[in-house]
């Protein structure tokens, strides 16, 4: 089925002068539905909209009244649809338990009805189990009214959509049952011990044993970059493969809408031999930051401005884990080249640090700055065989060793090619030497922000979790078992988000944008309705609380929100001690990127 589209022009009121205002009505009717797809090769079940996976892009001008007619013919299953990062009445933000909306029915149609009242890029997903992951999901840009850039660094002649996303053989309810089994079901990369013995000759024996011993307590891995793995990534639903390719003419300016429409996948993006300039993110207009490379968290996105010349260009997302790559294809239009696409070789995969677990640096090292270059001038020759001996083994007992591989044999086949490598630290993108990685206290509002009073109250965000039950939680207890938070209408609130678990955390707010305190004063502080959490640490925005309603606030990685990770901040006009944010009694508290050890605001 095609997409509906039907347009029309409402007349407004006409004045005096002559002049009428229009109000541009906007229509699409979309059929949430099954179909077999073969990403893989192999013939799958997944969701479609449109007969289409993934869902197809949406289009809108700033100011048009839209109008989305959605059919759920799913067999037995609700549905429902969540436009992500747009600004609406509480009831079409489309979370199931939220604002009266109850989700759509097998057979029912919902019909989402508001104002554009914003630019930018967006997209739209299931707030339904893990439809999201099925094949929901889908690009929503809205242009400026008239389609004028909003600034002169903004005009282009392309405009492209990269949507990046994790697809998985395994359907997402089934994935969700063998994290629950166990919550390292999917951990393929442990480490070696060949690892063992690298942390032994850089840290002497004590500190090592002790590190690892920590590590252990914690019940965590040093390798838990991402919960699943398994994935081919996507660009536009195309694997690297079938190699999504935009063109361009040499000297055009191409404007790249990057949206992480992935369940569960943190992303590295470079266009080799391509300079970027970010001008957006999140949707918001920002002032231009040339970039190399730059990291997208599950929910965000980034529009960056190229200027290809000759040739083609290969566009490179690699996960965080290391695992694969979403690749896609620059080709010049007058001289297209045959050649398919280069696999790049994989970086090395960062391990966790007890530093990213806020427990700060073993030794007083800085691993996240310790590279395989920084060890090579070590003496290794302290470790020798005899002090291996010395090692009290009896007390290697199973618990302790669970995490680490014991054949010597892969070990020794992968060191090489892979450990020798090893770099630390959550933030340790393995940017090469004098590239340029973007990083949140990078970002500054295009336009200087409207409210930049102080925060009156704090609205405390801690984030935790059970591995060993896969339970994630935001203070303490899981959405089933939470009070919703209570902020005051119109009031101006830090929210601080403190990470106490070992893994990032995409935190998205629903209804509104935040600003980020990342260094910049309160003009030009970026807007971002999803912030990235580090391993460890604490992140700050600032919120006026403007949109009445009850709104989603949620990690966005898929299986933590649906294990828990979740809440509701309900914005209305209540009392100081009905409001679950606390008076600020100190100065102003120090901005995300200023605070120890968070010289990675944004990593």
């Amino acid at each position: 089925m095609s997409i509906k589209i039907s347009q029309s022009l409402l007349a407004g009121v006409c004045f005096i002068s002559s002049s009428c205002l229009y109000a541009a009505v906007k229509e699409y009717s979309l059929n949430i539905g099954e179909g077999t797809v073969q990403v893989t090769g192999k013939p799958l079940t997944r969701i479609m909209v449109n007969g289409q996976f993934p869902a197809p892009l949406l289009e809108f001008e700033e100011g048009d009244d839209a109008v989305i007619r959605v059919k759920n013919s799913l067999k037995n299953k609700d549905s429902s649809i969540h436009w992500h990062g747009l600004l609406l009445p509480g009831i079409m933000d489309g979370v199931p338990g939220f604002n009266g909306f109850n989700g759509i029915s097998p057979n029912e149609e919902f019909v989402y009805k508001f104002k554009v009242r914003q630019s930018g890029t967006y997209w739209y997903h299931a707030h339904s189990k893990g439809q999201e992951q099925d094949g929901l999901y889908g690009a929503l840009v809205i242009y400026p009214k008239g389609k004028q850039p909003l600034a002169q660094h903004e005009k282009t002649e392309r405009d492209y959509v990269v949507m990046l996303s994790d697809f998985h053989e395994q359907r997402s309810d089934q994935i969700q049952k063998n994290l629950k089994i166990s919550a390292e079901y999917y951990q393929d990369q442990r480490e070696t011990l060949g690892d063992v013995w690298k942390q032994v000759q850089r840290d002497g024996l004590k500190a090592a044993w002790s590190d690892r011993k920590m590590w252990n307590q914690m019940r965590m891995l040093k390798t838990d970059l991402s919960d699943v793995t398994g994935y081919t990534f996507l660009i536009n639903g195309k694997t690297p493969e079938q190699n999504w390719t935009g063109m361009f003419k040499p000297n055009e300016k191409v404007r790249l809408r990057f949206i992480n429409a992935s369940a569960m996948s943190f992303f590295d993006v470079r266009i080799p031999n391509l300079k970027m300039t970010v001008v957006s993110a999140d949707g918001q207009p920002v002032k231009p930051v040339p970039v190399d490379e730059f990291r997208i968290g599950t929910a965000e996105t980034y529009d960056v401005i190229v200027a290809p010349q000759t040739g083609h260009y290969q566009i490179e997302a690699e996960s965080i884990d290391r695992s694969g790559f979403a690749i896609g294809t620059l080709q010049h239009e007058l001289n297209p080249e045959t050649q398919g696409i280069h696999m790049p070789a994989p970086r090395p995969r960062s391990l966790l640090t007890m530093e990213d677990m806020g427990h700060g640096n073993m030794q007083g090292m800085d691993h996240s700055k310790m590279n395989h270059d920084a060890m090579q001038g070590m003496d290794h020759s302290k470790m020798n065989h005899d002090e291996m001996q010395g090692m009290d083994h009896s007390k290697m007992n199973h618990d302790a060793m669970q995490g680490m591989e014991h054949s010597q044999q892969s070990s020794a086949a992968s060191a090489q090619q892979k450990h020798d490598q090893t770099v630390y630290g959550w933030a340790n993108a393995s940017t090469p030497a004098g590239d340029k990685a973007l990083q949140y206290s990078d970002l500054k509002s295009l336009n200087p922000q409207v409210d930049t009073r102080e925060a009156t109250s704090e609205l405390v965000i801690r984030l935790g979790g059970t591995m060993e039950r896969y339970i994630w939680t935001i203070n303490g207890k899981k959405f089933s078992d939470a009070e919703p938070l209570k902020v005051k209408y119109g009031e101006r609130i830090r929210i601080k988000f403190i990470n106490d678990s070992m893994m990032a955390h995409p935190m998205h707010l629903h209804g509104m944008f935040m600003q980020l305190e990342n260094g910049q004063p309160a003009a030009d502080m970026p807007n971002k309705h999803t912030v990235i959490v580090p391993p460890g640490k604490t992140v700050t925005a600032l919120l006026t609380a403007d949109e009445l309603g009850e709104w989603a606030i949620h990690c966005h990685l898929l299986y933590h929100m649906s294990a828990g990770m979740m809440n509701k901040l309900i914005v209305a006009n209540v009392t100081d001690a009905q409001a679950s944010s606390a008076p600020i009694q100190t100065s102003k508290a120090v901005p995300a990127a200023e605070q120890k050890g968070d010289q990675h605001a944004h990593h």
